[in-house]
């Protein structure tokens, strides 16, 4: 018999099974596309401990805080956004335990992010895919998000040219 997963808002509990989680995704994610250095530093940058802590405390419209997919007290999927507008919202960081996918934990915490926006007044939300990401542009396209336009992304240091996708949805 399966364990029972469960989404829920993070808390301190969480800190350590997020910076995991997302760690590994990370890793799994951009493994055979971005050089070792670049995955490093984002990671050290986003999914280290002090970091996670800071960002499970706070909770508003700009960081509607982490949420985490929890089966036996392991986090096995996080993600959160915020509103990046009056009646926009974003998704900022969605990742899963990489030997989880195809299983509707992404969409579960999705749709938790997603009613935490309507609740903040969205009425659209945004998310940012690397260009190359197999894995989740396929994702948000399946749950409606179309492309809008390209952008330099976020992490690149001076010689590095990674593009994010913009893709958004209404809700």
């Amino acid at each position: 018999m399966q364990a029972m997963i469960s989404v829920l808002k993070a808390d301190e509990r969480h800190i350590d099974g997020i910076a995991e989680v997302c760690t590994e995704a990370y890793w799994a994610t951009y493994n055979n596309t971005h050089p070792k250095d670049y995955i490093r530093r984002v990671v050290k940058e986003f999914y280290n401990h002090d970091r996670i802590s800071k960002e499970v405390s706070v909770s508003n419209r700009g960081w509607g805080g982490y949420f985490v997919a929890v089966e036996d007290e392991k986090v096995i999927g996080a993600g959160g956004g915020g509103m990046i507008g009056n009646t926009t919202g974003e998704i900022f960081v969605l990742y899963l335990d990489p030997g989880r996918r195809n299983e509707g934990i992404g969409t579960i915490i999705l749709n938790a992010i997603t009613d935490q926006q309507k609740e903040f007044g969205a009425r659209e939300q945004w998310v940012s895919v690397q260009k190359g990401n197999q894995k989740g542009i396929p994702f948000y396209e399946a749950r409606g998000f179309t492309f809008k336009y390209e952008k330099p992304g976020y992490a690149n240091v001076e010689g590095e040219n990674y593009i994010s996708l913009r893709y958004y949805r209404f809700i």
